[in-house]
């Protein structure tokens, strides 16, 4: 068994289902030890790959989740400054100097790691997840250069950090803003674009295997259908998943069953007012006619 076969075996047994590209982006990202940038619409699994990874490689998980405004002392480190504060009120009983209360304060000790330094502390590479990094603004970027491209942390009082491990770094991005162009060179790139409807049917079937083929079929076709519908926000695979389980737990093992109970419970996979309201009673009964 060749090793991109092996890698796909072993992302199936954690019920990941992944094509022969995702599998080789993902072996030329663990052989390079090159970041692997992940693109596509909400939903479609990206941040699910790094949790995979991690469990594969049976190594720690280590989030970084992106915000605007996100800055260093949220992302790389900060100082515990209430520490630092009681530190140097305790060393004034003993009459210590300037030069050696501040050499104390700016130690290691006092240091509070965030995700990006903790990441490159390890003695195991973890997997180093930056998620939607399109989320965070470009001055954030910048920052997080120097941790793709050298592996190190620049601290003024403390000096450079560099890493004991490299880590396994994914980034996701669901495309609300375009990236720099330094960044993608970093990176090796992928789009996860939705799955077919094979690949869905056998990711229901994989996390939810008592649901049954026949409606694990319907429930794919049908969502299928709905992603053709003029919606703002088009469902995801976790979208879907959810679906699934509410009709599971609605007792509902044929889309035919009960039109009422499955119109309301397509607040699972619609998520705005809009679509809501676009997708009436007779669109769902639609939809149902070409999922059945």
């Amino acid at each position: 068994m060749n090793e991109l076969t092996d890698l796909q075996d072993k992302l199936e047994k954690e019920n990941y289902i992944a094509d022969e590209n995702l599998a080789i982006a993902l072996k030329l990202s663990l052989d390079l030890r090159r970041p692997l940038l992940l693109e596509g619409e909400a939903g479609v699994g990206k941040t699910e790959i790094a949790k995979i990874l991690a469990a594969i490689l049976d190594t720690k998980l280590i989030r970084l989740q992106c915000y605007e405004g996100l800055d260093a002392a949220s992302s790389i480190y900060e100082w515990n400054y209430q520490k630092q504060l009681l530190s140097i009120k305790a060393s004034e009983k003993f009459s210590t100097n300037v030069e050696d209360i501040e050499g104390h304060i700016f130690s290691k000790q006092f240091l509070m790691e965030r995700p990006l330094l903790q990441a490159i502390s390890q003695d195991k590479p973890p997997v180093l997840l930056i998620d939607e990094i399109d989320r965070a603004d470009m001055e954030f970027e910048a920052y997080l250069l120097e941790i793709l491209s050298d592996f190190q942390v620049t601290i003024p009082e403390l000096g450079t950090i560099k890493a004991k491990s490299i880590p396994y770094v994914i980034l996701t991005s669901n495309g609300t803003r375009e990236l720099s162009d330094a960044l993608r060179r970093r990176c090796l790139y992928y789009y996860v674009d939705f799955p077919t409807q094979e690949q869905e049917l056998q990711i229901i079937l994989a996390k939810m295997p008592n649901i049954g083929s026949d409606m694990a079929l319907q429930i794919v076709k049908f969502v299928k259908a709905l992603r053709q519908e003029n919606i703002d926000k088009i469902p995801g695979i976790a979208e879907t998943l959810d679906w699934a389980a509410a009709l599971c737990s609605l007792n509902i093992t044929d889309l035919q069953d009960d039109l009422d109970k499955i119109q309301s419970s397509l607040i699972c996979l619609l998520k705005t007012e809009v679509d809501l309201r676009s997708i009436q009673v007779e669109v769902t009964s639609r939809l149902i006619g070409k999922a059945v």
